[in-house]
């Protein structure tokens, strides 16, 4: 089995009277997909807001490589090897794909004209081909605007840009929520290239059958606990149901 790379272990948070996280657990190993999944209201957007450095947490730790470790914000977790691919995708629309790679991490030339605020496109649009080429991402155009493309390859996009940057973990919050079957299973299949790459990817679904078709293992949260975690080979649709609803607690729970 696979070193733990990213734990939180007994996280909690409140937003006044409302107790989002109650002592909440979760665990990522290296190079494997894990599932996130629960109910509305379970707490999975707060947790993954916690471990990626968006909300801090009341109590608990977090451990990366077993060492604690603060998320102080989403540009500390970054710093520390942990991406997060949102729903709102918050790509550039009328930029090209490799400038949207390399969005706020630009190449700039060597010498005076690097100085003087130059961007080397030329070296950006190479790197961003290999990368693409790495992760199976086809494109219709490499200069077109991501905007001219359709859902699936802007979320592709998207995953390939924090794949570029991640060293640990990606989170992934519902990537394939507002896709077509077509473009769904060519998501699913960038996220298994990024598992190949031995980067660990948290996958946040309500799709069961997408969990079950992608993931290693899968986490279920509910009210705001840990309640079950299943390997790929034991988890079932009428499991993975049972745990969300309250039917079925193997762990963490009261």
């Amino acid at each position: 089995m696979s070193a733990v790379v990213l734990e939180a272990e007994g996280l909690s948070k409140r937003y006044g009277g409302v107790e989002a996280l109650r002592d909440a657990n979760f665990q990522v190993r290296a190079g494997e997909v894990v599932a996130l999944i629960g109910d509305n209201g379970a707490g999975k957007s707060t947790l993954v807001k916690c471990l990626s450095g968006a909300e801090q947490p009341d109590a608990g730790r977090i451990l990366l490589d077993g060492k604690p470790v603060r998320m102080a914000s989403p540009v500390a977790a970054r710093r520390l090897g942990v991406e997060t691919v949102y729903q709102d995708l918050a790509v550039a629309p009328d930029l090209d794909a490799a400038a949207n790679l390399f969005l706020g991490r630009e190449l700039f030339h060597r010498g005076p004209l690097g100085r003087l605020g130059l961007l080397d496109r030329k070296a950006m649009r190479t790197q961003a081909a290999e990368h693409f080429r790495r992760l199976g991402v086809v494109l219709p155009r490499a200069d077109a605007p991501i905007g001219a493309l359709s859902g699936g390859q802007r979320q592709t996009v998207a995953v390939a840009r924090a794949v570029l940057w991640a060293s640990k973990v990606v989170f992934m919050d519902e990537p394939t929520a507002a896709l077509g079957v077509v473009q769904r299973e060519r998501v699913l299949e960038v996220i298994g290239r990024v598992r190949d790459q031995g980067i660990s990817v948290v996958l946040i679904s309500h799709n069961m059958p997408e969990v079950l078709a992608v993931a290693d293992r899968v986490e279920v949260l509910r009210l705001g606990r840990r309640v079950a975690r299943f390997t790929a080979a034991d988890a079932t649709l009428e499991k993975l149901v049972a745990a969300m609803t309250g039917a079925l607690n193997t762990e963490d729970a009261p």
